[in-house]
């Protein structure tokens, strides 16, 4: 018993040593670091349509402001206000009676004017009248003949007639006012709206940029599509048909900076009105190997330079400083700084530094957890 005894603190010591060994192997292991986990998106060039998203304004395709040619008192309006109205339509009658007047005293004394030149004509032969007395008749002749012409368009002029097709708008006169001849203010507009213009301003510094682009080959034109234009409405809705570009104006605005591009849209059911603030998306070219990142893969330092964290071969973070052309969606695309292969970071930025190492996943395989407690 008395051996038994002695041997215990023995065996007591023995097991807190190994005890206190096993905890320190333990806290060795849980103590050594691990590098920081990185979500990582391999750049791949990508194939795509290059579109600029641009601000416009509708214009009426044709837009006549109908004046008065002659004087006189508006009789009657012909028309309805904000009706579509036919090139050739009767708008306004302006009282013809004065005009009326005025050819039939003309017209009453060309018959008595041309006898006498008749019969000088005959005489003169004759040598019964002198060569100045058959002139000055056949002068009358003539200038009668002139004033009845005049008096005759003036007759016409009194029917006021829409030169275009179109919508018309509100009148300025009514009934029994008094109008003159291409007065300032028009009688109303007649504005045709199938089709339509749209206006776009754009800055020289877009036109130039394209222009290197192209120059440089990172851009290629797309025949096919080159000319055509969507719209997106003031609610962010598209416009169904889409557009033609006309032209290019080759005048810049000194207030602006900018050039008017000038695209021509169907308008069918007259949806579109003149004024109405819209955005045009123009296709500028296909970029072919174009490079694009995340935006949340894309940091600034204090300049603002744009940079990225990229994990090398050897599994260490490099800093790439970077040169962005525009946003496409929800990435950049980036016109050097990255090329095809670069591993980006775009998930754990804030736990890794340029020259630390990093464990790599990739991006698309790192989904959320989803807890399977769902009450």
């Amino acid at each position: 018993m008395q051996s038994k005894f002695n041997s215990f603190p023995v065996v007591l010591f023995l097991g807190i040593s190994l005890l206190l060994m096993a905890a320190g192997c333990v806290k060795k292991v849980e103590s050594e670091p691990q590098d920081p986990e990185v979500a990582v998106v391999v750049v791949r060039p990508e194939r795509i349509v290059m579109k600029i998203e641009l601000p416009g304004r509708t214009a009426a395709f044709l837009t006549d402001e109908i004046r008065p040619q002659v004087n006189g008192l508006i009789q009657k309006r012909l028309f309805i206000e904000g009706s579509e109205i036919k090139s050739g339509q009767p708008l306004y009658q302006i009282d013809p009676a004065p005009f009326q007047a005025a050819f039939d005293k003309v017209k009453a004394n060309l018959p008595a004017l041309r006898l006498r030149v008749d019969r000088y004509k005959e005489a003169l032969v004759e040598k019964a009248v002198s060569q100045q007395e058959f002139d000055d008749a056949d002068a009358a002749l003539k200038q009668a003949e002139a004033e009845l012409e005049t008096a005759r368009i003036n007759l016409d002029y009194t029917r006021i007639v829409s030169p275009i097709s179109g919508r018309i708008g509100s009148s300025t006169v009514t009934d029994g006012d008094i109008v003159t001849a291409y007065q300032p203010v028009a009688l109303a507009t007649i504005q045709q709206l199938d089709p339509i213009y749209v206006d776009i301003p754009q800055s020289t510094t877009e036109l130039l940029r394209l222009r290197r682009s192209l120059e440089d080959g990172r851009l290629n034109h797309d025949l096919a599509n080159q000319n055509k234009v969507e719209l997106i409405l003031e609610d962010g809705s598209p416009y169904p048909l889409s557009g033609t570009l006309q032209f290019q104006d080759v005048t810049v605005d000194p207030t602006t900076g900018s050039v008017i591009l000038r695209v021509i849209f169907p308008n069918p059911k007259g949806f579109l009105l003149p004024g109405m603030f819209v955005r045009a998306v123009i296709i500028e070219g296909i970029n072919e190997k174009a490079i694009l990142v995340l935006q949340q893969g894309v940091s600034r330092n204090p300049k603002g330079e744009a940079f990225a964290l990229i994990v090398d071969a050897e599994n260490k973070v490099q800093q790439r400083m970077l040169m962005l052309e525009r946003a496409i969606g929800d990435k950049w695309l980036v016109s050097s700084g990255l090329n095809s292969g670069d591993r980006v970071i775009v998930e754990g930025i804030q736990k890794v530094k340029p020259g630390a190492s990093a464990r790599v996943v990739s991006f698309n395989e790192k989904m959320p957890q989803v807890s399977a407690d769902m009450n």
